[in-house]
């Protein structure tokens, strides 16, 4: 097996070809993010008579930009690993590399690959990269919406021309139509798909768990593979991390954040309402206060909980049992 670093950005590819894991003896070349760059990028492997099925590929997770080549070497053969960027940090540091340029970041991730060997990479089936897509553009929209509201508010509160106030009005009329539109593509896509109807309505049996997370936790696990709840959480940035030294602890455990941020702000407000309204995590939330736990940590704890019920539904298949007493996923 030969093992391939690719190091991501949004116009180009910086690629490792490991030749010796002992020695580190490589092939480097940089290749254009496009069909013309992945067409090229298997020819210059054919060059050292190395065939798809005996590569494996390994690359960050960068957004959007790496889903493209990690599907054009899937389609050919090869095997994709998709990684998460602070293990590689971790594991450069490991190895002692100091150095931080394209070409070797390439080649620290071509070495992870050799040492490690990382999961596969499974690419989530087609309509659940369009679900991912359409909600992608409904949150664009609705931050467009926001921003465009926050104007209108300033221009009603000073002396603004008319034109500027129409312009406005003009604005936020479009963008809520715009809204409701997708948002109405958004249904129709999960009712279209039996699998995506099917998980949606387990997720939203979950008290709590309504449209706009149902939606977004139902993109996100169709699209990655999590083995367990831990991890999933983990992706959230919702586990606690705690910095400790000796018999000293250096501030207050926390939640990592390492995960996208707007799905944890829509958590956030499911939480507070699943307190309310969810047995287990009302449970749990009012368990953590009456043992002195702060009001913000005891959410925090919720929201992971809310999380954890959510992986349990669809890996059992069932809809949410408020008299389910088995923690196992709590």
């Amino acid at each position: 097996m030969f093992y391939l670093g690719i190091d991501v950005a949004k116009a180009k590819l910086d690629c490792s070809l490991l030749l010796d894991p002992a020695s580190a003896k490589r092939k480097s070349k940089t290749f254009t993010n496009n069909k013309d760059g992945f067409v090229n990028l298997l020819a210059w492997l054919g060059k050292f008579e190395i065939a798809p099925v005996n590569l494996h590929a390994v690359m960050e997770g960068t957004g959007v930009y790496h889903e493209q080549v990690a599907l054009a070497l899937t389609d050919a053969g090869a095997t994709v690993s998709i990684v998460n960027p602070a293990h590689i940090k971790d594991f450069g540091r490991g190895i002692a590399v100091r150095t931080k340029t394209d070409s070797m970041d390439s080649l620290v991730l071509a070495r992870y690959g050799a040492m490690l060997q990382p999961a596969a990479w499974t690419p989530p089936a087609q309509e659940a990269r369009v679900l991912k897509a359409l909600l992608a553009r409904r949150d664009a929209i609705a931050q467009d919406l926001r921003r465009e509201l926050n104007r209108q508010e300033k221009a009603d509160a000073t002396d603004t021309p008319e034109l500027i106030c129409q312009s406005l009005h003009e604005s936020i009329k479009f963008l809520k139509n715009q809204l409701t539109r997708l948002q109405q593509d958004i249904d129709d896509h999960v009712n279209r798909h039996p699998n995506l109807r099917r998980d949606y309505e387990l997720l939203t049996s979950i008290p709590g768990v309504g449209q706009r997370v149902g939606n977004s936790l139902l993109a996100i696990m169709q699209c990655q593979q999590f083995r367990s709840a831990e991890q999933l959480a983990a992706y959230l940035g919702l586990v606690p991390v705690e910095r400790q030294s000796g018999s000293s602890i250096l501030g207050k455990a926390r939640l990592s954040k390492a995960g996208p941020p707007r799905i944890r702000a829509v958590l956030f407000m499911a939480a507070v309402v699943a307190t309310k309204r969810n047995p287990h995590v009302k449970a749990l939330y009012e368990r953590l206060l009456a043992k002195g736990k702060a009001k913000m940590a005891a959410l925090g704890a919720a929201m992971r909980k809310l999380v954890h019920l959510c992986f349990g539904v669809l890996k059992n298949q069932t809809p949410y049992q408020a008299n389910y007493e088995n923690t196992a996923c709590a």
